[in-house]
C-alpha cells in the first residue's frame, strides 16, 4: 500500500466555495458496497434509504473562533494564531504567523472585534512556551474565556469566497466547542431533515470528537503507515454505549454520520474488553487504513475528501478501494461539488 494509491486529480472548479442552500438539497451519491450499484439523488431523498430502528450517529462538536489576529508585546509586528489543539486550561497546540520571529517566550498581545466591527484590545495576552516539528507552537493564554470571544471561525484553506454567515460553517446540532475545523457531513442535515428521520423510526445519538486542522492535511510519506496520525479529544456517553450495544446485539445497523464519528465508535469498541461497548472519554488516535475490521460501522455518511488524506484512506478501508476510486471518478465526470461545502455521499 502506497500514498499514492490515495491520489487522484481534481478540477479546481470543482472544489465548492460556498454552501448550498438550503442544506438538504446538495447532491448524494449512493453507494451499495453489496452489489456495486450507484445511484445519484439529492441529500434530503437519505430518508428513503433509511429504516426503522436504524441508529444514526452524530458529532455535536462546535466549530470555535480559532483564527486570532494581535501585535507583538511592546507594539512589535502583527500576529495571526491558528488554534489546532487545547492541550489544557489556555495551553493550546497552534500555527503561527509570521512563524521564524515567533520563537519561545515571544509575547502576542490578542486583539479582538467590537460589536462595532472594530479592532479592540481583548485583554488577553499569549506567550509561545514551546516550540514542535512542522511549525507547531504551544502557546499559553492568560484568559481563555476572554480568548474565545477575540477570534473568527476559520476556513480551510481552499475555501476563497468569504462566508456571509459564519453559522453556516456549523451543524445545527452542534453544541460542545472545541473544534478547529467543521465535522462536515453533518452541515447537510436540516431541523426539518432531522424530524422526518426520527419519524421514520431512526434513533439519532449524538458523540463529540473535537476536529483538528491535522486531519486534513495530506500524507506526506510514500508509506501510509509511517504518517504521524494526531489524536482528537472525543467523548462517547454511557448512554451512548448502551444504546449502540443494543443495535449491535439486536441486527440494527449502525450509520455514522462522517469520519470524525466513525473514529470515535471504532476507537471506543477497540478500547472496549467485552462485547458491550464502553463509554469512551480521551485522545483518539486511531488511523484507520485498508484491512481495517470495522467492528460497529454499517453505514457512513460523508463527504468528497481531499487526495492522500486519511479521510479517504477511512473511506477507502470502509467501501473498497476499487469501488472508491471509481465513484470518485464518476463524481467528477457528473461535476459533483467537492470538500467542506460540497456534496455528499451515502456508503451502505
Amino acid at each position: 500500500m502506497k500514498t499514492s494509491d490515495f491520489d487522484y486529480s481534481l478540477p479546481p472548479e470543482l472544489i465548492a466555495q460556498s454552501p448550498v442552500e438550503p442544506r438538504d438539497h446538495s447532491r448524494l451519491m449512493v453507494l451499495n458496497r453489496g452489489d456495486g450499484g450507484v445511484e445519484h439523488r439529492r441529500f434530503f431523498e437519505i430518508v428513503d434509504y433509511l429504516r426503522d430502528g436504524d441508529v444514526l450517529v452524530f458529532n455535536d462538536s462546535r466549530v470555535i473562533p480559532a483564527r486570532l489576529r494581535g501585535r507583538r508585546a511592546g507594539g512589535g509586528g502583527r500576529v495571526e494564531i491558528l488554534l489546532l489543539r487545547r492541550l489544557d486550561a489556555g495551553l493550546w497546540e497552534a500555527l503561527v504567523k509570521p512563524g521564524k520571529r515567533l520563537s519561545v517566550g515571544t509575547r502576542v498581545e490578542v486583539a479582538g472585534e467590537s460589536a462595532a466591527g472594530s479592532t479592540q484590545e481583548a485583554g488577553v495576552l499569549a506567550e509561545v512556551v514551546e516550540q514542535r516539528p512542522d511549525g507547531v507552537r504551544v502557546i499559553s493564554f492568560s484568559d481563555e474565556t476572554l480568548l474565545l470571544e477575540s477570534g473568527e471561525v476559520p476556513l480551510p484553506p481552499y475555501i476563497h469566497t468569504p462566508l456571509a454567515q459564519p453559522e453556516r460553517y456549523q451543524t445545527v446540532y452542534a453544541r460542545v466547542a472545541g473544534s478547529v475545523a467543521a465535522p462536515t457531513a453533518g452541515l447537510h442535515f436540516t431541523p426539518r431533515l432531522l424530524g422526518e428521520i426520527e419519524q421514520k423510526g431512526v434513533h439519532c445519538l449524538f458523540v463529540t470528537l473535537h476536529v483538528g486542522l491535522d486531519t486534513f492535511r495530506p500524507v506526506r510519506e510514500d508509506d501510509p503507515m509511517e504518517h504521524p496520525i494526531h489524536s482528537e479529544y472525543a467523548v462517547l456517553s454511557r448512554e451512548v454505549a448502551g444504546e449502540l450495544s443494543q443495535a449491535k446485539q439486536e441486527g440494527r445497523r449502525i450509520i455514522c454520520v462522517g469520519t470524525t464519528a466513525v473514529r470515535i465508535v471504532e476507537q471506543a469498541a477497540q478500547a472496549s474488553n467485552t462485547s458491550q461497548l464502553q463509554p469512551f472519554k480521551g485522545w483518539v488516535s486511531l488511523f484507520i487504513l485498508p484491512g481495517h475490521q470495522f467492528r460497529l460501522v454499517d453505514a457512513l455518511v460523508t463527504n468528497f475528501h481531499l487526495p492522500r488524506s486519511t479521510l479517504l484512506m477511512l473511506v477507502s478501508a470502509f467501501t473498497g478501494e476499487e469501488f472508491i476510486r471509481k465513484a470518485y471518478q464518476e463524481a467528477i465526470n457528473r461535476k459533483y461539488r467537492f470538500y467542506s461545502f460540497g456534496d455528499a455521499m451515502l456508503i451502505f
